[in-house]
């Protein structure tokens, strides 16, 4: 027999069925027996008359919560039942997995522990629809993306994630051995995106894997996450990124509210709103004088930079002027980025760069790249680099190559700024956590802490 998922039972009244999934709660009474049976789709009451069975109402009664089962039963139509209106009468019950008891957490408690803990045993903590959910509108998020995509022509690729030599000055670089020399994990698929503009492929994008070895331990920050990339070809400016990648959102945001609009205003509370375009934009100069207009003080060491602070300041600023909860903030100085930047015509302090700033975050940064090698050579001296360790990457632009320009975004910032949430390890599978004092190694989800035990565990701050 096929299972049958608790979503369509409602096509299968009076049906034998079979169904599979959790236990989520028992009520054990005199007479009846009442289980309630959890797949992803749903929830149903399964009903047990315990004098039909009383070998399997003794072997119901000893079910934990949690226990993975396989239950054969005939679906009734019963308006007196709160979930669904019907409920499967038992007639077999299989024990696939027998839960342990007590449970390290209940899962579907009213009041649950600190995300900390429940990170220490994720996968009990992503039974909760609240996260199943949270993947599905990811999966429609990466869906439309690609959808976006294919209409405008791109391709994707898949770029390595082990470099023979680190990008820049090797900062946030992890190393490892590699056979007899040393590796870098990639912080970015940057220059592989360049070299296929070069290649002629004009149009690409690439989701994977992203390693920071930023010691950073906020709610907003990840030493491994997934990155979204994109590279153009044959753009004018960086104005031409932009305009792509706040129509490309849009179509995102309206795809995301279209299947799960209702749901996310239910487990979330949030009422999806799909962003008007064009986006405000917001040259850095003004966004610094606009900051200091409002009373807000960038700290002494962001010169040229602006942080996560000034970043809600800007953010309120817009909401009220313009009503959007987006603002590319643009032509950022030299000395915040890259030597690959190209270079504002008419300033040669500034760069043709963005910022994309949702809900008071950053998730996106981007740029129109030099394509000339020899004022790529000359930038990169200007940063104090060497040219030996990237006269590869400055051979991509030798034998013709376009001008062109992207941007990279966090999936999951991206996710956290859609559905509100406080913490970006909300948004993902398991987490990857480092900071100076504590070194947490993921395995099966549950974190195994070196070095120092922290005794309240880890404290989030944005």
């Amino acid at each position: 027999m096929e299972r049958t998922l608790i979503k369509d039972l409602r096509g299968k009244i009076d049906q034998t069925v079979k169904l599979q999934g959790w236990l989520q709660t028992l009520r054990d009474q005199k007479k009846m027996q009442f289980l309630i049976l959890r797949d992803p789709t749903g929830l149903v009451q399964v009903a047990h008359w315990k004098p039909n069975d009383e070998i399997l109402a003794s072997n119901i009664a000893s079910l934990g919560a949690e226990t993975a089962l396989t239950i054969i039963g005939k679906v009734i139509d019963n308006p007196v039942v709160k979930l669904n209106q019907l409920e499967v009468q038992l007639e077999s019950l299989v024990v696939e997995n027998l839960a342990e008891s007590p449970l390290p957490f209940d899962p579907f408690a009213e009041t649950l522990p600190a995300l900390d803990y429940r990170l220490d045993w994720r996968y009990m903590d992503l039974r909760r629809a609240y996260n199943y959910l949270l993947f599905q509108v990811q999966t429609t998020m990466e869906m439309a993306m690609r959808e976006y995509w294919l209409k405008h022509d791109f391709i994707e690729i898949h770029s390595p994630k082990l470099m023979g030599t680190p990008s820049e000055s090797g900062a946030e670089l992890f190393s490892l051995d590699y056979f007899e020399r040393k590796a870098y994990l990639a912080q970015s698929p940057q220059f592989y995106k360049q070299m296929a503009m070069a290649a002629g492929f004009e149009r690409i994008f690439e989701i994977g894997p992203v390693f920071r070895a930023d010691p950073s331990f906020t709610a907003r920050h990840m030493t491994e996450f997934t990155g979204v990339d994109l590279e153009i070809s044959w753009i004018d400016s960086h104005e031409d990124v932009m305009a792509f990648e706040e129509n490309w959102l849009q179509y995102v945001y309206a795809r995301v509210k279209e299947l799960h609009g209702e749901a996310i205003k239910e487990t979330f509370g949030v009422e999806l709103v799909v962003p008007q375009v064009p986006f405000p934009r917001i040259p850095m100069r003004d966004a610094v004088e606009i900051l200091k207009s409002r009373g807000y003080v960038l700290p002494a060491d962001k010169k040229g930079d602006i942080d996560p602070g000034g970043e809600r300041e800007i953010a309120s600023y817009v909401k009220e002027k313009f009503d959007h909860d987006f603002v590319f903030l643009t032509d950022w100085p030299i000395g915040v980025r890259p030597f690959y930047h190209m270079r504002l015509a008419g300033d040669e302090t500034l760069t043709r760069s963005f910022d994309l700033i949702a809900n008071g975050l950053e998730i996106t940064t981007g740029a129109q790249r030099e394509h000339r090698p020899e004022i790529l050579a000359k930038q990169a001296l200007e940063k104090g680099l060497h040219l030996e360790p990237i006269q590869y990457y400055i051979d991509f632009f030798r034998y013709g190559c376009p001008p062109h320009g992207g941007f990279g975004l966090g999936l999951s910032r991206l996710l956290m700024v859609m559905l509100n949430l406080p913490n970006i390890r909300d948004c993902l599978l398991y987490t990857s956590d480092a900071a100076d004092d504590l070194l947490c190694v993921d395995l099966g989800g549950r974190r195994i802490i070196k070095k120092k035990k922290i005794e309240q565990q880890h404290k989030f701050k944005n």
